[in-house]
């Protein structure tokens, strides 16, 4: 009698348990599907408003004096250039001078170093120009030619481009995301026969900046182009609605 007891209890502790499991996975499944996660995309195609280009130049010789007059006239003849071509001075940063004091090898027959001599002073300096006049710098950037024609050896680096609101086009594309976002949680909604409900979370992807029209890949931790002139950039945002 006693038996039958205790396996009566026991069955019916087994019940019970069963109907809370499924009552349980009942209401995760109708939580589930009361919500719904959407990711929102804005894109916007941008000017760059700040060019940055450099250029460095180099004189050798023997004679330290002589080197470091000669860089100091080269220095002089970029700043007039510049300056011809309407460039402020005051968008002109010239660095200091480096002095390099270079050696040669010299080897015997079968390659095996034997000493070394020195080959003269190697000085270099480089000039930074940083302006808003984009397209003006640009091809000035581009017409260097004029230098080297005059017995300059002037290197031009290619010019990098930026432009100073990047906070407002960040904005701006957040806005476009987020309603973006609600307005395809809004059809599914829709479609499903519900409306939209509260946000619960929104989570911002990574602000990329890539080339306008071009083939760049975004990155990880978010592009930031710096080689075009005319850029595209976009962000994504990821949100999560209620559905009633």
């Amino acid at each position: 009698m006693r038996s039958t007891i205790i396996t009566a209890v026991i069955i019916g502790l087994c019940v019970i348990i069963a109907f809370a499991l499924v009552g349980n996975a009942y209401k995760y499944r109708s939580k589930t599907m009361e919500t719904i996660v959407v990711t929102g995309l804005a894109e916007k195609d941008f000017n760059s408003d700040l060019i940055v280009w450099n250029g460095s130049y180099a004189r050798k010789s023997f004679d330290l004096k002589e080197a470091y007059s000669t860089l100091k006239a080269d220095e002089n003849a970029i700043r007039s250039y510049l300056l011809n071509k309407g460039i402020a001075a005051g968008n002109m940063e010239f660095s200091a001078v480096m002095i390099n004091k270079e050696f040669s090898q010299r080897t015997n027959a079968n390659g095996q170093y034997l000493s070394q001599e020195f080959s003269g002073y190697n000085l270099t300096q480089s000039v930074k120009i940083e302006s808003n006049e984009v397209e003006k710098v640009d091809k000035i950037s581009r017409e260097v030619g004029d230098l080297i024609q005059s017995g300059i050896e002037f290197n031009s680096s290619a010019p990098m481009f930026y432009n100073t609101k990047l906070n407002q086009v960040k904005m701006e594309l957040l806005g476009k995301a987020s309603a973006d976002a609600r307005a395809r949680a809004e059809t599914i909604a829709e479609n499903a026969g519900s409306s939209l409900g509260e946000l619960k979370k929104a989570t911002m992807g990574v602000f990329q900046i890539t080339g306008k029209n071009s083939n760049e890949d975004y990155s990880y931790g978010g592009a930031f182009n710096t080689s075009n002139k005319y850029k595209t950039g976009s962000i994504t945002i990821k949100m999560e609605f209620e559905a009633n």
